[in-house]
């Protein structure tokens, strides 16, 4: 039997990589903010924790949710485009002090690649690149450093580029809308079943104390790449400003190729 490993936020990925995870044979602590899900999470043979987080602390026993798990899975979504306003960084103080506490030795952080700015001549972005000053991104960055700077546990940081499925595809929301901006940029997208496999492959290898960037290695032109699935999809395709200057960027995953020797299940 493997060592116990805690998920923090069973949600749309926590969920199945908590269930992949117990094929694999780990024990798994995994929570929710949600009492209906509880259930959800038992019948998946998780040990399920609910708790709910806020600048004023933690809201539920996440003491014995972390208690004798060696590695944490910390993915919580900052809400900060909903709620630009939340104390984000003081949220994960929180939880960064009772860590300190626990048996945890090794915290993965699930991140995101909006860290990074966009730009009009679509610059190749490495770990080494230069991040954003926007308020948003200053919350994120003291957050990852608040825990690659601990020493009392080891952490990688994982920045997502933005994660899709069949179930939820950015296609679908993007159907019918008018004057989109930024379509001649580049598409970064990574597909949920990557996103799995390759935190499967940083536990597994022990990959800590670092910062990878994780996007599918192809990135279409995001007007062309959107029009032609909405097609496929048969539903309305939308439609872009052609008026204005494109802004994006190209994340480049050759970092995680290296580290992990991985190839990406999933193309765009």
């Amino acid at each position: 039997m493997n060592p116990k490993i805690c998920v923090i936020g069973c949600g749309w990925l926590g969920l199945p990589l908590a269930k992949k995870l117990i094929e694999l044979n780990y024990r798994i602590h995994g929570s929710t903010t949600s009492k209906d899900k509880l259930s959800t999470l038992e019948e998946a043979q998780i040990i399920p924790f609910l708790l709910q987080f806020s600048s004023e602390g933690v809201d539920g026993n996440i003491k014995s949710c972390l208690k004798d798990c060696q590695t944490l899975i910390l993915n919580i979504p900052p809400g900060l485009r909903k709620n630009p306003e939340s104390d984000y960084v003081q949220q994960m103080k929180h939880i960064a002090t009772h860590i300190e506490d626990s048996s945890v030795e090794n915290v993965l952080f699930i991140g995101s690649t909006s860290v990074y700015d966009d730009n009009e001549t679509y610059p190749i972005i490495t770990e080494n690149s230069q991040t954003s000053n926007n308020k948003t991104t200053q919350q994120l960055l003291k957050v990852e450093t608040l825990f690659t700077t601990n020493k009392k546990f080891k952490t990688t940081i994982l920045r997502f580029s933005g994660l899709f499925a069949e179930d939820r595809h950015p296609a679908k929301y993007l159907s019918g809308k008018k004057n989109l901006k930024n379509g001649d940029a580049p598409v970064n997208l990574i597909h949920r079943d990557d996103c799995i496999s390759i935190i499967l492959s940083i536990v597994k290898n022990n990959i800590w104390s670092t910062v990878i960037n994780a996007s599918t290695p192809s990135h279409p032109i995001k007007n062309k790449y959107y029009t032609a699935l909405c097609k496929t999809l048969q539903i309305p395709v939308p439609e872009f400003d052609n008026t204005t200057i494109s802004k994006g960027k190209i994340i480049d995953s050759t970092k995680l190729a290296q580290l992990l020797g991985y190839d990406f299940k999933v193309k765009l």
